[in-house]
């Protein structure tokens, strides 16, 4: 697919229902995310909001449609984690491969940064065998990003009669000093990064 020309803005929560639609086929016919039934429109709202309390969620536009989303969240609840988040991305299917998730993740770590956090952390899909459902293109993906393999759990994801494995991987966004700047919320830095 030819490289789109794309714009990347922050979501809203009236965004809830195109968002959605992106995201349900991922639900109804991959193994790409665990969910077995696709969220209400009010609850993925729910979702949007929550989300943008402390963290980026940013959507792609083309020609005045959304076209992909990602977005970053808590990676655990305790604090000495703060310096560390996961991210996730999404693109309207039958538009990969034209730069869609690329120009998200650069905002993304962009906003990130800003924000002072250090590690990005990706929890993927990761077929021991590929099959209609999972494909190993995200792991591919992420390398192309600089994210780097930790880790894997086998057969921990039972999706479509089947077991899937994840992987984990990670980039260092910042450095890892001695004693870090505190973390920002995404509302402090927004401005700065989304024209």
């Amino acid at each position: 697919m030819e490289k789109l020309d794309i714009s990347i803005r922050v979501a809203t929560p009236e965004d809830a229902e195109e968002l959605l639609a992106i995201y349900a086929p991922y639900v109804e016919n991959t193994a790409i995310t665990f969910e077995y039934t696709v969220p209400y429109v009010a609850e993925f709202r729910q979702r949007i909001e929550n989300t943008l309390n402390n963290y980026p969620y940013l959507v792609a536009v083309s020609q005045g449609e959304i076209v992909g989303y990602a977005y970053a969240g808590e990676f655990k609840a305790r604090e000495a984690y703060a310096y560390s988040v996961e991210t996730s991305v999404y693109v309207k299917q039958g538009m990969t491969r034209g730069g869609i998730g690329r120009e998200l993740y650069m905002v993304l770590e962009k906003a990130l940064k800003a924000q002072n956090i250090i590690n990005v952390n990706a929890c993927i899909t990761y077929p021991e065998v590929e099959d209609a459902y999972a494909n190993k293109n995200s792991k591919r993906f992420h390398e192309h990003m600089g994210y780097r393999f930790v880790g894997e759990f086998r057969k921990c994801g039972y999706k479509f009669g089947r077991w899937y494995n994840v992987i984990w991987m990670e980039k260092f966004i910042n450095d890892h000093e001695r004693k870090p700047q505190p973390v920002k919320t995404f509302r402090e830095i927004a401005a700065d990064i989304i024209e």
